[in-house]
């Protein structure tokens, strides 16, 4: 259903403010170069634009290590500028999403700061807990990056835990002081125009008061713990940092307070059950969608479609997405980089029902960037260098122009970008991939596939078809994930990704056309 001013299965383009545009010579994006360019965005056929973090923040973890949520961090301008963004935005007929980092702080945030200095009141905003009588932490519990959960603060005497980086101190949201803080925020944000928000890391808000030891985890357990299997944190089995009996009925509070016109995704850090949590927090007066790691990390094949397909009937719950800030770019890392596979996997996003997440410079066919050791500056990257997920190579900076900036900055790029002057924004034609995109995009507009169902399912050898029924139309998805040609008699496609006639499939090529 509808929600608000909001399309049903709304097409969503994520920015990360820090490396769409420059407008002050700094080598940062900033919220100026956002507004400059949201002609762009809109002309691409979107419902909304979703911007990643732009509050104050030390910058650790990209902006997800919050200092002030209510303030605009100076690198990336103003409230004013915000604002402008917002009026931009709208006169384009674009709905704006922001992230809200509701799970944790910066170590720098002023309440942290007041539990350090004996504020018992800000300490019971967080999770402390005295030592064992060894003096070792309270319990076994990991970070999702995989070191110890919980460090140690000599000032207070207690361990702190952390779900992510130890400058990430996380929020107890059971506290009704969290609460409320929370709900002003999202208030505040509400009453500056943003219409949705999208909530990061929502499957990790609440923790088992117990503080119970996670017990290990069972090889099948460990597989889909949501990390690489070398990370430390797929050794457990989460059963009590994470996700309790009421961790999924908690969206009923995001819910209230951000309203019921408001469009509501949340971000599943959980592998373990993706998809049966992403149904949980999207029960009745909860999210609209909950979003898993599931199709970029199993490369978006056949077999992950097919898991979908078989526990979610209702993809309006359930956004699909490639690419991400966090995650590498999706047509090197799902496929060979070529603009046959952009525009492969831009047609099969286009065509499945529900939400579409799309991010900055995949339109571009923009693929995963390479940096040195010493031009990275992601902790998770570093960590495990250089097996790392590789964030910061999807957080190149856009390429707009030839030359040595490309367009993005008048200073030094904050990462070095060393694109091909033909993925620059301006050398893109009709013809190219964001001319298919546009293409796609606006198909699936008009055809309502967003709002389609999907009626039947199968697999014949690596290739997927799918039924799925709209208000107008039977329409069918034919979609070869292969290396060798695949012959059907599928008549004449209504869109396709790669020249076919219907019958005969070249390899990862996909089409669509009325059943």
């Amino acid at each position: 259903m509808p929600r608000g001013s909001w399309p049903a299965n709304p097409a969503i383009y994520q920015v990360y403010p820090r490396s769409f545009q420059d407008t002050s010579g700094t080598g940062e994006g900033d919220l100026a170069g956002i507004t400059k360019r949201m002609g762009y965005i809109a002309d691409l056929g979107v419902d909304a634009v979703w911007l990643s973090p732009f509050f104050v923040s030390p910058m650790v973890d990209g902006g997800y290590d919050v200092a002030d949520h209510g303030a605009v961090d100076p690198r990336f301008g103003t409230l004013a500028d915000f604002d402008d963004l917002v009026a931009a935005a709208k006169k384009h007929g674009l709905r704006v999403m922001i992230d809200q980092v509701l799970n944790h702080t910066s170590d720098q945030h002023p309440l942290f700061q007041a539990a350090i200095e004996g504020d018992d009141a800000a300490a019971a905003c967080y999770l402390w807990s005295d030592p064992k009588p060894d003096g070792t932490a309270p319990n076994n519990w990991l970070s999702q990056f995989g070191p110890p959960g919980w460090t140690w603060n000599h000032r207070r005497r207690q361990y702190y835990f952390h779900q992510f980086l130890s400058c990430q101190p996380s929020l107890n949201l059971r506290n009704t002081q969290v609460q409320e803080m929370h709900r002003r925020e999202i208030r505040y944000w509400r009453d500056r125009g943003v219409d949705g928000f999208r909530f990061d890391a929502v499957t990790s808000y609440l923790f088992d008061k117990s503080l119970k030891d996670n017990p290990p985890a069972s090889p099948e357990v460990q597989e889909k713990v949501s990390g690489e299997n070398f990370v430390p944190y797929t050794y457990q089995d989460h059963v009590y940092d994470m996700l309790p009996g009421d961790g999924a009925a908690y969206a009923e509070k995001l819910r209230d307070w951000a309203g019921e016109d408001a469009y509501l995704i949340g971000e599943s850090t959980s592998g373990n059950n993706s998809l049966e949590l992403a149904l949980d927090f999207t029960q009745p007066g909860r999210l609209d969608g909950c979003y898993t790691i599931d199709m970029p990390e199993n490369g978006a094949d056949a077999a992950t479609l097919l898991r979908v397909f078989d526990a979610i009937s209702d993809l309006s719950r359930y956004p699909k997405w490639l690419s991400s800030h966090d995650q590498p770019r999706h047509i090197s890392a799902s496929g060979d980089g070529s603009d046959r596979d952009a525009r492969f996997f831009a047609l099969m996003m286009a065509t499945l029902p529900g939400a579409w997440l799309i991010y900055q410079g995949e339109e571009l066919g923009l693929p995963q960037a390479t940096l040195s050791r010493e031009e990275t500056t992601d902790p998770l990257d570093l960590l495990y260098w250089p097996d790392g997920p590789g964030r910061e190579g999807a957080r190149v900076p856009m390429p707009w122009t030839a030359g040595p900036t490309f367009g993005f900055s008048k200073g030094t790029p904050w990462l070095p970008m060393r694109w091909s002057d033909d993925r620059c924004a301006d050398a893109q034609t009709e013809q190219s991939i964001r001319g298919f995109y546009q293409r796609a995009i606006a198909a699936r507009k008009a055809q309502s596939w967003q709002d389609g169902r999907v009626v039947s399912h199968s697999v014949d050898g690596d290739v997927l078809i799918c039924q799925t029924d709209t208000d107008e139309a039977t329409w069918e998805i034919v979609i070869n994930y292969g290396t060798q040609t695949y012959v059907r008699d599928a008549g004449p496609p209504f869109l396709a990704s790669q020249p076919s006639t219907g019958d005969v499939l070249g390899r990862t090529t996909a089409i669509w056309k009325t059943g």
